[in-house]
């Protein structure tokens, strides 16, 4: 969900501020069943110590792989002890929330089938971290909340099934925000009750955004190949901006969302977040597939493609239409500067820049918000209901959270959880309207009536502003974002980084039609190439304001 946030507090007043429930002493996070030889960092400068798989893309570790000059095993294992030393101890990041005690025992199957002569695949014993709201077993599965600290389901999301297929290792999960930002409207991103606080590698005392925060923070600090978010608007793009990250939000339906703790069916999706746009376009292709158990996932069939990674192409941007959002631009002056900067590579890239304007521009907030509050409680009820999770309906997490106010809600309330409760059912005229008013603004007379006007390949807007302070008293300080169309919309977009402002990283983001994934990959994938602006984070106390702007 969107982040909606506010003000500044310094990082060891956060810190004396965050609860007592903290990840290492939450129920259902102990770090059994894997082992971690690192030494614990002694500062928050010990990661430039120069971890041996620190930046290394998924193609190099599979070629490593295939040289026989690096296992699944300790690969694996490297990324378990960079947790520790990363996460768990030095700069304590709370990326992640669990471990899988089983990573290396799945490291070593993959090991042996590689000896054997299988390999499945460009993924093959690759370690990836998923965001704690996706089914993963034998983890548990709580959205962050105390409520679902206990919840063991019993089979994998869908996703999660194809990532395994694919030969992925599955290190753990993620801290996000809690119930994916769709708590209160006060909230700070990157906390939950049974993860704390996930910070932002690159200013700790920085919001990582939300809600796939837990994931952008890791794969940001190199404490896995990549990692799965998922989006209802803006929680894959937005973090992934923040974080120096490529990060692909798919068209709804290419990916499946059964066994996903949902928010909207008509918005929700998974997708990739990497450290490059080759990484996410492989962490794509292992992704989609048709689901019997998600309908939506039906439209997808003919139009998904099983290999992204092949429509890399460093130039990719010749001879493209590129719309540019300047409306969306205004909120943060250092964002429209890089993306001017970014206008001016694409043109030596050969594409051609439109100025265009959305005419629908906000029109669709207030049916977007009913849909989601609707859609919240009709799939929320349904997932709790058919996976046995401890409490089975919002009402009954509400009545929870009432009960442990002092644990779940010692900085926010739940009045978003409140408002969806009191909506009725699907076959409310006043939900249909909504979605239909909603749907119809944001793409067919929005997004997707530019791209045809225009002849356009995509749409570019910033993606948000640089990373704010994080304020547990107020919540998120947010201030603007150039996705929400396409989130509403459902169709795709990518974010890539464009540059940085006093460290802290910036994201460019790139919308297109419905299915348009591939063309978009090319697109991104030669402005990357192009600008080469991702830097790593060097987990700074809080941003040098004293130095060079970037």
């Amino acid at each position: 969900m969107r982040s909606l946030i506010v003000k500044t507090l310094p990082l060891a007043t956060l810190l004396a501020l965050l609860p007592a429930c903290q990840r290492a002493d939450a129920p259902g996070t102990a770090r059994a069943g894997v082992t971690t030889t690192a030494k614990p960092a002694a500062t928050a400068a010990a990661p430039r110590d120069g971890f041996a798989f620190a930046e290394v893309g998924i193609d190099e570790l599979q070629a490593r792989m295939g040289r026989g000059e690096l296992t699944s095993h300790a690969l694996t294992q490297a990324y378990l002890d960079r947790i520790a030393t990363i996460d768990d101890a030095g700069p304590t990041l709370n990326a992640v929330i669990e471990l899988n005690p089983a990573a290396l025992k799945e490291a070593d199957a993959l090991d042996a089938e590689r000896k054997a002569g299988r390999v499945r695949g460009p993924l093959h014993g690759v370690p990836v971290l998923l965001k704690d709201n996706i089914d993963a077993t034998p983890m548990a599965n709580s959205a962050g909340s105390l409520a679902l600290a206990s919840h063991h389901p019993r089979t994998d999301a869908f996703v999660v099934a194809r990532l395994r297929e694919a030969g992925a290792v599955i290190l753990g999960k993620t801290n996000l925000s809690e119930w994916a930002n769709f708590r209160s409207s006060r909230s700070s991103s990157g906390w939950s009750a049974r993860g704390g606080q996930t910070r932002n590698p690159y200013a700790l005392d920085r919001s990582p955004c939300g809600s796939s925060s837990g994931s952008g923070a890791a794969v940001a600090a190199n404490l896995a190949a990549a990692a799965i978010g998922t989006e209802t608007d803006g929680s894959i793009v937005c973090p992934s901006s923040v974080a120096g990250l490529v990060g692909i939000k798919p068209t709804v339906g290419l990916v499946s969302r059964s066994g996903i703790i949902p928010i909207s069916h008509s918005q929700d999706t998974a997708g990739p977040m990497a450290r490059s746009v080759a990484d996410a376009a492989t962490l794509l292709s292992a992704m989609v597939g048709r689901d019997d158990t998600d309908p939506a996932t039906s439209e997808s069939t003919g139009r998904a493609i099983f290999d992204y990674h092949a429509r890399l192409n460093r130039d990719g941007l010749r001879g493209a239409r590129i719309g540019v959002l300047r409306k969306s631009m205004g909120f943060h002056p250092a964002a429209d500067a890089a993306l001017e900067r970014s206008l001016d590579a694409m043109r030596q890239a050969g594409a051609e820049i439109v100025d265009v304007e959305l005419p629908t521009a906000g029109q669709w907030n207030d049916a977007e918000m009913d849909v989601l509050l609707y859609e919240f409680k009709h799939g929320l009820d349904g997932y709790l209901s058919r996976s046995g999770a401890p409490v089975n309906s919002l009402a009954a997490l509400i009545e929870y959270n009432r009960r442990n106010a002092k644990t779940e809600m010692p900085f926010f309330a739940q009045e978003l959880f409140e408002r969806a409760q009191a909506k009725g059912t699907l076959d409310e005229m006043a939900y249909i309207d909504a979605r239909s008013k909603a749907r119809r603004l944001a793409g067919a007379e929005g997004l997707e009536a530019v791209l045809s006007a225009s002849t356009l390949d995509a749409i570019v807007a910033p993606a948000t502003a640089p990373a704010w302070l994080i304020d547990p008293v107020n919540g998120d300080h947010f201030l603007g974002e150039g996705y929400g169309a396409a989130a509403v919309a459902g169709t795709p977009s990518i974010t890539v980084p464009m540059g940085d402002y006093f460290g802290l990283p910036m994201g460019i983001v790139f919308m297109g039609a419905a299915w348009s994934e591939p063309r978009l990959i090319e697109l991104a994938y030669a402005f990357e190439q192009k600008t080469k602006a991702r830097k790593a984070p060097q987990f700074l106390a809080t941003a040098p304001l004293g130095t060079t702007k970037g």
